[in-house]
């Protein structure tokens, strides 16, 4: 991984959504260290909101923030489990227009170095909608941490070379324009 530190960072616009049935803002450690990690990293809090593990619910706030031009990346946390109540990812994967798949192998390789063959037991995702990045991540800060600091900190950032997302973000929804 390298930074270009010839190039200007370009801060990116980002909404934090807590999945969960039993926290409330007071008690939301994951969603305090993405937004810590976030802002640390030079980037915008866009959006910040806590919603139960509906599915109808957790697409209903995914469709509303891609469609903000203020929100150029959705950080989820939380329902990317095994149980009945965990539906985060198939509330992302209905908002999807392309899945980012390799996100998922990356985190699970991150997490094997950290929690062995139990990160098998997490569904991280992400994908493409409107022109706005969505990344699913468990509900716990640890992994929280993990993805930050090990994909996201680096893809977030314009200066990554040999490639990042950011550079991509103008070109998302380029099908559109096309005639």
């Amino acid at each position: 991984m390298k930074i270009d530190e010839t190039r200007q960072f370009i801060p990116v616009r980002i909404a934090v959504l807590t999945i969960s049935d039993t926290r409330s803002r007071a008690e939301d450690r994951s969603g305090d260290t993405l937004v810590e990690r976030l802002t640390g990293a030079g980037h915008l809090l866009a959006a910040r909101d806590i919603v139960t593990d509906d599915r109808d619910k957790i697409v209903s706030r995914l469709r509303q923030w891609i469609a903000a031009p203020e929100i150029e990346v959705i950080l989820t946390t939380g329902g990317t489990g095994l149980t009945g109540r965990d539906v985060s990812v198939e509330a992302h994967r209905e908002v999807y227009e392309k899945e980012i798949e390799a996100f998922a192998t990356i985190f699970t390789v991150v997490s094997m170095g950290k929690i062995g063959t139990s990160a098998m037991q997490s569904r991280a995702t992400g994908g493409i909608a409107g022109g706005t990045y969505l990344f699913a991540l468990p509900g716990s800060p640890g992994a929280c941490r993990d993805a930050w600091d090990e994909i996201l900190v680096w893809q977030l950032d314009n200066r990554h070379r040999p490639c990042n997302l950011v550079e991509m973000i103008p070109r998302l929804e380029e099908h559109k324009h096309r005639s």
